[in-house]
């Protein structure tokens, strides 16, 4: 899907539903971004507030491409920020607080993903913004949170930080090992990013019912645990850490062209693959009694017996053939598999953004992956350059004139 396509065009007439909902939000690297790029793709307008400068930290992260202008635009920022506005604001200084305070009865939804305290110090805390806009819902995403009393609080925190404090790193570490961090990217900050949209959502339901604004505050070490939630569960049920020989496979099965990931829990699951490699004597195999008998065995017997059956045929041989017995698998895709699915590109979820520093093959992004059969997808806009808005969103909203703006400009309070 290319920027500016649409698609399920015949729900077009329907606007989207969050059309008329309108966010400020002060916010860098993805936790935040992510939940508002969602809630863009849906119909809200977002302005984004970033240093007028050099603009948000995303921007700064590598991979990159160069905007017209030659200024870096990180791949972070890249996949967080389409259908957006973006107000180059210095939040430092006396005067950009002055007009963040003056934009926020203007917003429905005030947010920010920066270290606790951090916008109370600047003047821009709950408190403050609840004092000129007492509707507003007021979202903050950081670590370990800006309310409670926390013994992590004044801690900075990164993605693999949160997800190492949730447990499910450990959890996972091989016995004789380290725990493997980080095995999946941002996951943690794509997590309280959902979190955030959730709770965005439920708030302006409550302010529709009640007329009250509110503080939704989002820790992502909480969002990070309710994610990994069989660690506090398991725990409590006298399973510390991932248990060896599990009692399931989850395994991956050389093809001829590549692996497929085959994964079994069940009894009955264990019988249909015996039968279907051609090893029905395993269904009366003491050794496999038990399910841990499955993961005792996977090495010396299971899974070569697998592998033996599996010689000659293609990943989406084997697939196919475990999933007419009901049998759970799925090909390992490269990523340069991934980019051209069919599924994937059938359901619009491989976007192309066209580069602007000269290359020609376009910078590729995921997609909406909420399918609604009355909301059109689409059209997508790129990503703001820095400060790319300023001046039209303040004329709009606070009707600063071209004397204004110039000042504001030369005094390194705005930058467009």
């Amino acid at each position: 899907m290319q920027l500016g396509e649409v698609g399920n065009p015949d729900a077009l007439p329907h606007g989207k539903p969050l059309d008329g909902v309108r966010i400020l939000a002060a916010e860098q690297m993805q936790s935040l971004p992510f939940a508002t790029q969602l809630l863009a793709r849906l119909g809200a307008d977002v302005v984004k507030v970033e240093h007028p400068a050099h603009g948000e930290s995303g921007r700064g992260s590598t991979p990159a491409m160069t905007d017209p202008e030659g200024r870096q635009v990180g791949a972070t920022f890249l996949r967080n920020n389409l259908n957006k506005r973006s107000l180059g604001l210095d939040l430092r200084s006396e005067a950009g607080r002055d007009l963040f305070l003056r934009l926020v009865p203007r917003f429905d939804v005030v947010a920010d993903n920066f270290k606790p305290g951090t916008m109370a110090k600047f003047g821009l805390g709950y408190a403050d913004l609840a004092s000129v806009h007492p509707g507003a819902v007021v979202v903050s995403i950081s670590g370990f949170g800006n309310t409670g009393d926390s013994p992590y609080r004044d801690w900075p925190a990164y993605n693999s930080i949160v997800e190492a404090m949730s447990g499910i790193y450990d959890y996972m570490r091989p016995v004789d090992g380290p725990p493997r961090v980080n095995p999946m990217g941002a996951v943690a900050d794509i997590t309280a990013g959902l979190f955030a949209v959730i709770g965005i959502l439920a708030a302006l339901r409550h302010r529709e019912a009640t007329g009250l604004g509110q503080h939704v505050d989002l820790a992502m070490f909480d969002t990070s645990v309710a994610l990994a939630d069989l660690i506090v569960n398991f725990q409590s049920l006298g399973i510390p850490r991932n248990p060896e020989p599990a009692p399931f496979v989850i395994t991956p099965v050389r093809c001829s062209d590549g692996y497929v990931v085959l994964q079994f829990v069940r009894e009955h699951q264990f019988e249909r693959l015996a039968d279907l490699v051609g090893h029905p004597e395993w269904k009366d195999d003491s050794r496999f009694a038990e399910r841990s008998g499955w993961g005792l065995h996977l090495a010396d017997v299971i899974l070569p017996a697998i592998e033996a059956w599996a010689g000659g045929r293609t990943r989406v041989e084997v697939a196919d053939a475990l999933a007419a017995e009901n049998l759970v698998a799925g090909p390992s895709l490269t990523s340069d598999e991934v980019v051209v699915d069919p599924h994937l590109v059938q359901r619009n979820m491989i976007v192309a953004t066209p580069r602007t520093d000269g290359v020609d093959e376009p910078v590729l992004l995921p997609g909406n992956p909420i399918k609604m059969s009355r909301v059109a997808e689409g059209p997508e806009t790129r990503v703001p350059w820095v400060g790319e808005h300023t001046a039209e969103v303040l004329e709009a909203e606070l009707g600063l004139g071209a004397d204004e703006l110039a000042s504001l400009r030369a005094d390194g309070v705005i930058t467009d």
